[in-house]
């Protein structure tokens, strides 16, 4: 089992900047794969960030350039910087984490979630 705590959300303006971070508990983190996924009012759950257990990224192609997903498996923690922000980003993010060397990029393939952590982004 892994347990994980999101932090680090909250509401800034439009353009502006926030980094989340998921501390992770219970085994070892550094052999999971990390994801973050977010989700708007009425919206389904969408991918954002995802990264490897050997630090391999990906991004969804509407955050590539503004997005960076990182960890660090000293601390069991990853991370998502988050820079240019739009209002439309405004959902709960949630990072998820996996066992599963393959990445996956729908919230089904993920065992362990947080809680979620509320992103704001005013115009």
């Amino acid at each position: 089992q892994v347990q994980l705590v999101e932090s680090g959300g909250g509401l800034v303006q439009a353009g502006g900047s926030l980094r989340l971070s998921c501390a992770a508990s219970g085994r070892t983190f550094r052999r999971y794969t990390m994801v973050w996924f977010r989700q708007a009012p009425g919206k389904e759950r969408e991918f954002v960030a995802a990264i490897s257990w050997s630090s391999s990224t990906y991004y969804a192609d509407s955050v590539k350039g503004r997005f960076t997903i990182s960890r660090d498996n000293a601390k069991d923690t990853g991370y998502l910087q988050m820079n240019s922000l739009k209002p439309e980003e405004t959902a709960v993010y949630y990072c998820a984490a996996s066992h599963d060397l393959v990445v996956h990029m729908t919230p089904g393939g993920y065992d362990y979630w947080g809680q979620g952590t509320q992103v704001t982004v005013s115009s």
